[in-house]
Order: structure tokens, then sequence, then C-alpha cells
């Protein structure tokens, strides 16, 4: 089989990479000693985990009345972090499910690391639900099980044990999901292993992989499949997320806009956090190769667009809250823009609405530093997105007798900065110990996608008699 590549589309692989030299750039940082850059990244990632420990010990030991919620700000930091979180997680799956069905081939030198980063920020989102229960040791009462307690069930009509359904699934799928795609490399590290212990410990992992046709087979059967079972996910779990809200009665909050709008800002956040993470991953281990500015452009294109249908969303608020006639409605969106908290809806507006549309410009959606910056400007504004929602929507609710404000305690900030600790430090465990990249994958568009394919072309245009093939013709047997 012959591959032909279109000559508008720059090559996913550069520097001229063999078979064996992705293997052995990818393998590199698996198998030598941690570089100088790891330590300190992983060092400080730890002294964060530590101190952020200290917020989340005094949430388990005396309970949520360490925050700084009171009687009309029921919720904040908490449900602000557990929906930031959970936004973040939607771009792993989605690299990772729809863009295979879709057979994009820009995803395969970011598909791995986009993956564990959905199965990290999951759990960052679950330790907040741990944290708000009070009783943790409880926390299994929130699942359907038949119990000993008496007539003890669920309530099933509850957005939040939806919440639950959705999460625990998609973090199910994912996790097997990224643990099936790993396969194949663990295999190869297994083969390339020089002491007993490695041989062993990913021996087991890899589950006796043989790398046989049939094999492969199987492999790619369950990769599909679990792609499909993916995808409908991606839409599901923040839309649940937003029923938490939607479901209610507050202005603000009750509103059928919800789940689109929801959707589009996590994968918007999702694809900043990957860029973010990516981006450092490509300067600390080397693998410009790999991520190539291609792949950054591409990636920059759907925060341009998801970015744009969520500033699409922030006006149709606006318009549905001044169509309703509702007083309370009308209300609650004039108090984002000029209330109290006015400077929270501004940063949002500026990092979610006018940032992304820098991208329209080919330079700066080129440019790794501007992209890097860019990426974490995205996140910020949308942090201040799901504090906008629920503080604003809170503090002024209908009795002007109980509106308050809301103010973050320290055992906030440090709740905060443990799942920052805990997400990094997971991250460079595993950009450490697995291969931060699918070398199978990578591989497998090697012969279309690489400077090769280029090369070839070139100098096969350049003899006589060649006729060029057709741009669209693309596969040929």
């Amino acid at each position: 089989m012959s591959h032909v590549t279109s000559s508008v589309r720059p090559p996913l692989v550069t520097g001229g990479k063999t078979y064996g030299d992705v293997t052995e750039d990818i393998c590199r940082q698996v198998e030598g000693k941690p570089t100088t850059l790891w330590n300190i990244a992983f060092l400080i990632s730890l002294i964060v985990l530590g101190i952020g420990g200290y917020g989340l010990y005094r949430v388990f030991w005396f309970g949520i009345g360490e925050w700084g919620l009171n009687k009309t700000v029921g919720w904040a930091w908490d449900i602000t972090n557990f929906v930031w979180w959970v936004g973040i997680g939607h771009a792993g799956t989605l690299i990772s499910a729809i863009l295979l069905l879709f057979r994009q081939k820009w995803r395969t030198s970011i598909n791995r690391a986009a993956e564990a980063m959905t199965i990290f920020a999951v759990l960052c989102a679950g330790s907040y639900i741990l944290m708000h229960m009070g009783r943790t040791w409880l926390a299994y009462w929130a699942l359907p099980l038949p119990n000993t307690f008496g007539p003890l069930w669920v309530n099933f009509n509850s957005p939040l044990v939806w919440d639950v359904f959705a999460i625990s699934t998609y973090l199910t799928v994912s996790l097997v999901f990224w643990y099936i795609g790993l396969i194949p490399d663990l295999g190869t590290i297994r083969d390339r292993a020089k002491n007993k212990v490695s041989k062993v410990v990913y021996g087991i992992l890899s589950f006796g992989w043989d790398g046989a046709a049939k094999t492969w087979q199987h492999y790619e059967n369950v990769s599909l499949v679990l792609a499909g079972l993916s995808t409908p996910l991606v839409l599901s779990v923040h839309t649940i997320v937003s029923f938490d809200f939607a479901t209610s009665v507050i202005p603000g909050w009750h509103t059928t806009i919800f789940p689109p709008y929801f959707v589009a800002g996590a994968i918007f956040s999702g694809f900043a956090m990957v860029l973010t993470l990516m981006l450092i991953t490509r300067e600390v281990f080397g693998l410009k190769d790999y991520i190539t500015i291609g792949h950054i452009e591409s990636m920059n294109k759907i925060i341009m667009l998801t970015g744009s249908i969520v500033g699409v969303a922030y006006i149709t608020e606006f318009v549905i809250a001044w169509y309703s006639g509702v007083q309370y409605e009308r209300y609650a969106f004039i108090n984002r823009m000029m209330g109290p908290y006015w400077w929270a809806y501004w940063s949002m507006m500026s990092c979610n609405v006018i940032s992304p549309q820098l991208f329209w410009i080919k330079k700066i959606r080129t440019s790794v530093v501007a992209t890097f910056i860019l990426s974490i400007v995205v996140n910020i504004g949308m942090w201040f997105e799901r504090f906008v929602i629920i503080v604003t929507s809170l503090h002024r609710d209908y009795l002007p007798s109980s509106w308050a404000m809301f103010a973050p305690t320290k055992v906030d900030v440090l709740d905060y900065l443990y799942t920052f600790g805990f997400f990094f430090t997971c991250f460079f465990l595993f950009a450490k110990f697995l291969p931060v990249i699918n070398i199978a994958e990578v591989k497998a568009i090697l012969k279309s996608s690489s400077e090769h394919v280029e090369e070839h072309k070139t100098v096969t245009s350049a003899q006589p008699g060649f006729q060029a093939r057709p741009a669209f013709n693309k596969d040929v047997e």
C-alpha cells in the first residue's frame, strides 16, 4: 500500500524520523534517569501537594465549616473547582475517541497525554465530592446499593445522583481506554528492558502482548468499541453537571441553554489545559519533532471555535433573561455585570471571549509562546466563568434580606492547591514511567505524514514524465 498526503498539509512528524528513531526518542525518558528539569518540577508539585494536603486534613477532620460558605452562598469554591476540573477532563476523551472515529491523524502525538490528563482531572473533581459530603466514610451511600439500614435509597430525581453515575462511568471508560492504548507500547518497553525488575513490571503491565497480526486486530477492534462508548460520554457528563444548576429555580441557573453551553466550555478549557501540558512536555522531553506546530495550530483552531460558541452563549443568556420578562432573572444578569462581583464577570469575558479571537491571526496561532500564555489565560477565564455562574447567582437571590457576600478562607485556597499538587504529581509520574506519546500510533502515520513522504514527492515530481496525483486522492492500494 502506498500513501499520498495533500501537499497543503505540513508533516505531522518532522526531523526525518525512522521507525527506530520513534521508539528511541519516546522511550528515552522512560528508560533513562530523571532529568534535572523533571526533578525540579516533580519536587515543586510534591511541595504543593503537601501544603494543600493540610487543607484536606482540616476539611476531613473539622468538616466543611472550614470553608467560607454562609447561609446564602451554600456552594462556592468547592463546586466551582469541581466543575472546572470535570471540564478539563473533557478534552482527553474528545481527542482520543472522537478524533479517532473521524480518522484525524494529528491526534496521535497528543492523545496519550490527553487521556492521562482526563483521568487525573476527574480524580481531582471527585475529591471535591468527597470533601463536600462532610462524612466521607459514607460516600458509598450515593450508590444505588441494596442496604441493610432500612428503606434507604438514593433520590433518583436528584441531578447530584446523576452526577455520580455519569462521572464514575466516564472515569471507568476513560481509564480502560487509556490503558488499552498503552499495552502495545508497554510491550515495546518490556522487550527493551535491561534489568529484571523493569522486565517483570512491564511484562505484567503489557498483559503478554506478542505483536501478532491477530493481536493487533483484536486491539484495534477494542479501541474502536471503546471510542464508540466514550463519544456520547463527552456530551453526557457535562450535560448532567449542568443539570445540577438548570433544574433549580435560582435566577441565572434555570435555563435550557446550560447543557450545550457547559459542553462547549468544557471542551474549550480541556483543550487549553492539554496545550499547556503538551507544550511543557515538548520542551522538557525534547519532543518537538512529534508535537509540531501543526498540532498546536489544529488545537488552537478548536479553542477558537469553542471560545466563539461560549461567547455566543454568554450573549444568548442575556437575551433570554431580557426576553423572559422575569425581573429576578433580569436583575441576576445585570448584577453579574455591574454588581459587587463585576471584576469576576469582566475577567471571564476578557479571558474567554476576547483572548481566543487572537488565534484568527496565523502568527499567534502558530507561536509556541503566545499559545502557552493564551492557554493559561483561557483556563483562568473558565474558572471565573464557573465562579460567576455560581456565586453571583447565589449571593443575591429573591430576598434582599438574605443577600450576602462570599470570601474564600485559607482552607478553600489550600484545598484548591491540593488538587493542583495531586494533578501535577500524577502527571509527572506518568510522564516519567510511561511513554507520553503513543509509539504504535505515531509509527502508523509515519509513512503518510512524515518528512520522508514530502522528500519522496519532491524527488519524484522532479523526474521527467512525472504526473502529479490529484490532492484528494488519499490512499491507493
